[in-house]
């Protein structure tokens, strides 16, 4: 970006509530089903059909504003916002306005969850941004716009929609990108939502503009539409504020309005000039009783997780583990289960196990394109195959190979494939001859490592391993070696 200039961003994230049924209708919220059969009179909009509250929906937004440190006020209520879309066959939306569900709040910036390339030069890190509101309110049709015609699906129709508004904080397409994967995270770990940008569950609408530093005057509004993914929206806000600041150095000035982001030609496109607050006329609906949040707040109280900052912090302390590590863990809810279970599950060192859950699980979890809560490999199975390691049954090189068959038929015992595959350990008799060998033949390493440079150590270990044939125990061999020269 231009150092003359200051982007000033806000980010408005509507988010599918994990209810089993519609906003105000019984209809179900599934996906994927056949066009327009999830619906009835009252979210297709047809005369004389009333609207009925999702109890569930309204808990799990308090319960996300609990998440992140929103006030709820005593009395919430509903009201229409009146507009033409073909998208709302009413041709009003039922929303909040003045009430809504919740105020206020924050999204802590994840150094973590910024993008990997900007995480070591995070410019503010530690930052939240603060929250406007999160209010409730019905999703509308999906539309399809094809060569020569639209067509409308109903099925998400009525489907109950949190709208997450932030203040004009974010300062940098990075910051954007750390808001939504933290805020997803949190949604995902409360239960909230899978928060799926591919299914639609989360979609973003940015708000930006640029203006001159020293200038506290906020420049010209551009909102821009059509990110389906937390990466996108990066690449949109670093070409947008471009053209912006491009547009004023020319001369020129900026016009309130919407612009989408075609994500296939990197550009952003004019789409339509913006409607005001008042083109929505918002006025209280006549069908829907104010609620009174007093005792859903207590109650959701009770369902407040522990979040992913929080558990990474537990893990590097209970477990011993790199922040790293503890980071990578706690990312995915599902993740951190499977950890915590293997842990004690395992007699070897915390450590080990999350290395194995990173860098062997993780792999092959990535490669069938499957989630962590559908590993055909249990945690125990991993923890079993982590502690042949560990009792110097076998290599971790002939762990992988175990794992390899156990990915395959995960009902099977690790140390019954080990047998079966011939990683019988190697005679301890044997390994103490092959170190001695190898000490015998390299003097001049020898004289290396007890002069100082220790890394060598390793360097025999692998001599050791190669005469063994890999049965040998490395970190067997490792101490033995460190024990014969270094003691």
């Amino acid at each position: 970006m231009h150092e003359d200039y200051i982007a000033t961003i806000g980010l408005e994230v509507h988010c599918q509530v994990d209810t089993s049924s519609k906003m105000f209708c019984g209809c179900r919220t599934s996906f994927g089903e056949e066009p327009n059969t999830n619906v009835c009179p009252t979210c297709l909009g047809l005369p004389g059909s009333l609207p009925v509250l999702n109890k569930a929906a309204i808990e799990q937004t308090v319960l996300a504003g609990l998440l992140l440190e929103c006030e709820t006020p005593e009395i919430s209520k509903w009201d229409r916002k009146n507009y033409f879309y073909p998208d709302m066959p009413k041709n009003y939306q039922i929303s909040q306005f003045d009430l809504p569900l919740c105020l206020g709040g924050a999204v802590p910036l994840s150094d973590h969850n910024y993008p990997r390339d900007y995480q070591k030069n995070i410019a503010n890190p530690g930052r939240e941004i603060g929250l406007t509101r999160i209010h409730l309110e019905e999703d509308v049709a999906k539309s399809t716009h094809l060569e020569n015609a639209s067509v409308i699906d109903f099925n998400r129709a009525g489907t109950p929609l949190m709208e997450i508004v932030s203040e004009p904080e974010i300062e940098t397409p990075e910051e954007a990108f750390a808001y939504l994967k933290t805020l997803q995270q949190i949604l995902i770990y409360g239960g909230i939502s899978d928060a799926d940008m591919e299914k639609g569950q989360l979609r973003c609408d940015v708000n930006v503009s640029v203006r001159k530093k020293g200038t506290d005057e906020l420049g010209t509004k551009i909102e821009l539409k059509n990110m389906n993914s937390i990466s996108a929206v990066r690449r949109a806000l670093h070409h947008e504020i471009e053209r912006q600041i491009d547009v004023l150095e020319e001369g020129g000035t900026h016009v309130q309005a919407t612009w989408r982001w075609n994500d296939d030609t990197g550009v952003t496109e004019f789409m339509r000039g913006k409607e005001d607050a008042h083109d929505y006329r918002y006025f209280p609906d006549p069908d829907l009783l104010p609620v009174r949040s007093g005792d859903i707040v207590e109650r959701m109280r009770q369902h407040v997780p522990e979040l992913p900052a929080e558990k990474a912090t537990r893990f590097e302390q209970n477990y011993e583990i790199t922040d790293y590590d503890a980071n990578v863990l706690a990312s995915d809810r599902a993740l951190a289960d499977y950890f915590e279970a293997a842990v004690k599950s395992s007699q070897a060192k915390p450590k080990k196990t999350a290395n194995w859950v990173i860098n062997t699980l993780l792999r092959h979890l990535n490669d069938d394109n499957l989630a962590p809560s559908a590993s055909p490999v249990s945690p125990e199975r991993l923890a079993g195959t982590v502690d042949l390691i560990e009792a110097g049954t076998i290599s971790n090189n002939q762990a992988r190979e175990v794992f390899e068959v156990l990915w395959k038929s995960p009902e099977r015992d690790p140390a019954e494939i080990a047998a079966e595959m011939g990683f019988e350990p190697a005679d301890t008799d044997a390994i103490d001859a092959f170190i001695a060998e190898a000490i015998a033949a390299n003097p001049d390493k020898v004289a290396e490592i007890q002069g100082g440079n220790e890394k060598l150590v390793n360097w025999l270990t692998g001599q050791v391993m190669k005469a063994s044939k890999g049965k040998a125990n490395p970190k067997q061999v490792t101490d033995s070696i460190r024990s014969k020269l270094l003691s």
